[in-house]
């Protein structure tokens, strides 16, 4: 029954907006999380095509989205080709909406925010082949722009050091812990940022009338908010942001707005976390001590690109593969299947 819920209230939001609605939602289901990535670009592209080729000449065009963000050149690429096909575009926020998918939230002309729902700050965390590892899983390390930029400013307004030659040695400091090719890096994803978020709000705001509000804007999104993970909630936007363009939804479309969100909830189960080891349990629950099994095909749904039209979900494969231990806990394998996009 969930797909058909979800379809009847798409129909109601659109009813609301006089628009025409794409849901793109992302894992942010604990252990189990999913960027948002180019490949889901072409699945839109479908939406649109398929919508563009319907007797509807409807040119408003909302993208109802939650995520924690992702790649850094998805914004632009998404925002541009939802503008192709309409004259109006909104945003709408039901909860996360953070780092890379608070960037797509920038270039619409409105971003339709519930009470649950949060922007982010959109300063990048970086991971090249130049980044430290960590002592224990020897994984790479992100690197945070603002807590490299954090760094320099302890230095120079909390510790007092000004000094040029102080300066050095402390940076020298730094670079023993970071490759310098890593900071490097940090600078060109940090300039990336910040030309992404003007680049999006002038595709709605005057670039020369408005460019000292542009600037502001991007400022206090990239370098003003000191922690990354920091929700803006909607009052905080429009007024401490700056936004210009946050709409809050009246009673009737708000409550459309979080059913909307609950049914994605539970398909991802995204109040869950990922498990494998209790998991495995609940399906081999009498497996004795030092005996091995391997479970039958598991499923989890890690992404939606749903409208009217059309529903792809990115579909993941796994087997557990798993030992009971003397002390009662498991040693479990997660292996990998199949994963990909799947049109239901």
């Amino acid at each position: 029954m969930s797909k058909s819920t979800r379809l009847s209230i798409i129909k109601r939001i659109q009813q609301k907006r006089n628009s025409f609605m794409i849901s793109y939602i992302t894992s942010t289901r604990p252990q189990l999380e999913v960027m948002m990535s180019m490949d889901a670009i072409r699945k839109i592209y479908e939406h649109l095509y398929l919508k563009s080729a319907s007797d509807s000449d409807e040119r408003r065009i909302d993208l109802f989205i939650h995520s924690n963000g992702g790649e850094a050149t998805v914004p632009w690429r998404l925002v541009t080709l939802i503008r192709e096909y309409s004259d109006h575009f909104g945003v709408i926020v039901p909860y996360k909406a953070f780092s890379a998918a608070t960037l797509t939230a920038m270039g619409a002309d409105e971003i339709v925010m519930h009470p649950m729902g949060m922007l982010g700050p959109t300063d990048p965390t970086v991971t090249n082949r130049f980044n430290p590892k960590d002592s224990a899983s020897g994984e790479l390390l992100g690197i945070s722009v603002e807590d490299v930029t954090a760094f320099i400013a302890l230095i120079k307004e909390d510790a007092g050091i000004r000094h040029e030659d102080e300066l050095v040695t402390a940076f020298n400091k730094l670079d023993e812990q970071v490759h310098p090719l890593a900071l490097g890096n940090v600078k060109r994803f940090v300039s990336q940022s910040r030309m992404m978020a003007r680049k999006l709000l002038s595709l709605h705001m005057d670039k020369a009338k408005d460019d000292h509000k542009i600037k502001e804007i991007v400022e206090n999104l990239t370098s003003k908010l000191y922690y990354h993970g920091h929700p803006i909630n909607r009052v905080e936007a429009s007024i401490e942001v700056g936004l210009p363009n946050v709409v809050v939804p009246k009673r009737d479309l708000e409550k459309l707005i979080w059913n909307l969100y609950l049914e994605y909830e539970r398909e991802i189960k995204m109040e869950e976390s990922f498990a494998p080891g209790s998991e495995f349990l609940t399906i081999f629950p009498t497996l004795a001590v030092n005996d091995s099994a391997v479970s039958p095909l598991q499923t989890a749904k890690l992404a939606f690109i749903e409208s009217l039209v059309r529903t792809d979900v990115f579909l993941w494969e796994y087997l557990l593969s798993g030992t009971k231990m003397a002390n009662g806990g498991v040693q479990v394998s997660t292996i990998v299947n199949k994963q990909g996009w799947l049109t239901e």
